[in-house]
């Protein structure tokens, strides 16, 4: 049997505000259920394919939070930032609500594909280093590149404060200045600090991919959207 919640509680686990809070907006008739007006804070309803409105804007009921987002530049990772606004000022203010983390940062100059939840255990699988998720970057050189500076990265480059040398797990030239590199680790300025060992230098530095989701054409800077069953399929393969 599928689980039922009132619909003060659902909205406020939703993070649509304190359960006082949401118990006023309904009783004020500011919400829909499936549709249908709803004025009584204890009415019950399933929570499979539930869908309500908030003052006319329609969401979807979400158990927890799967996104991605087209990250833009000069935007922090952080929801303490120091310099630059922060990414989560691009989602809506019942997400950040609830919780939801950023997988993995990207430095505030870097764009690109991010993931965000508030899901521990798969904040967890994408993020710690001994599940090894794949990530490929599509990085823009000051100089040109050529196949012994591809060879060097592919073998390994030796990085100040780094016991060992770091290889990418690929690296293919797509012109003269554009390289795709694929990495296991996330250490700090990795990429960047990769093509400083080869004498060449970060002029622009974007994330495509995550395991195998890559960012979608469709999905414009600053955007963001819920993953789908076939996004989420994608990434448990990696």
């Amino acid at each position: 049997m599928a689980k039922k919640l009132d619909i003060e509680r659902i909205l406020c686990k939703q993070g649509f505000g304190t359960r006082k809070q949401c118990r006023i907006m309904i009783l004020n008739e500011e919400i829909t259920v499936n549709g249908a007006l709803c004025d009584d804070p204890d009415t019950e309803f399933s929570l499979e394919n539930l869908h309500f409105t908030i003052r006319g804007e329609q969401w979807d009921y979400h158990a927890q939070s799967y996104l991605m987002m087209h990250k833009p530049s000069n935007y922090e990772c952080s929801h303490k930032t120091q310099h630059h606004p922060t990414i989560y000022s691009l989602l809506p203010h019942p997400l950040v609500e609830r919780g939801v983390q950023c997988i993995g940062r990207l430095d505030e100059d870097t764009t690109g594909l991010i993931l965000i939840s508030d899901d521990g255990q798969f904040i967890h699988r994408m993020s710690s280093p001994k599940h090894k998720v794949p990530k490929v970057y599509e990085v823009t050189c000051k100089h040109p590149i050529d196949d012994t500076q591809i060879a060097h990265i592919l073998s390994g480059v030796q990085l100040i404060d780094e016991d060992a040398p770091i290889a990418a797990l690929a690296c293919e030239r797509v012109n003269e200045h554009v390289i795709h590199m694929t990495l296991a680790e996330g250490k700090y300025h990795q990429v960047k600090r990769m093509v400083a060992a080869i004498s060449n230098r970060v002029e622009g530095l974007k994330r495509i991919q995550i395991g195998q989701l890559r960012l979608p054409d469709d999905l414009n800077v600053g955007e963001w959207r819920w993953l789908s069953d076939q996004d989420i399929d994608a990434l448990s393969t990696s």
